[in-house]
């Protein structure tokens, strides 16, 4: 990942929502193209200097936008780039 946001626990918007702000972006600009693979959850929390916790909730806030899917032993995965019209806008 790269251009990491300012994250801010005690700002008003929610640290898992500005990250996952930030991973919709990458794959909105192509960073991450379709099929790219996610870092584990635990190399992204020492990335973003967050808990794994707070990176599962990224990952499942991408997933409900329809942006990314799971596959158990295997990583996340980007499935789609955001249409600007849809959940994906969310945040």
């Amino acid at each position: 990942m790269s251009d990491m946001p300012e994250i801010n626990p005690h700002g008003p918007e929610l640290v898992y929502v500005v990250i996952a702000n930030h991973i919709a972006a990458q794959i909105t600009s192509g960073r991450l193209p379709v099929d790219a693979r996610l870092p584990s959850e635990i190399a992204m929390a020492a990335e973003y200097g967050v808990a794994r916790m707070t990176i599962s909730r990224a990952v499942r806030e991408l997933r409900e936008r329809g942006l990314v899917r799971t596959v158990v032993g295997k990583g996340t995965y980007v499935s789609a780039k955001p249409t600007g019209d849809g959940p994906a806008e969310k945040g």
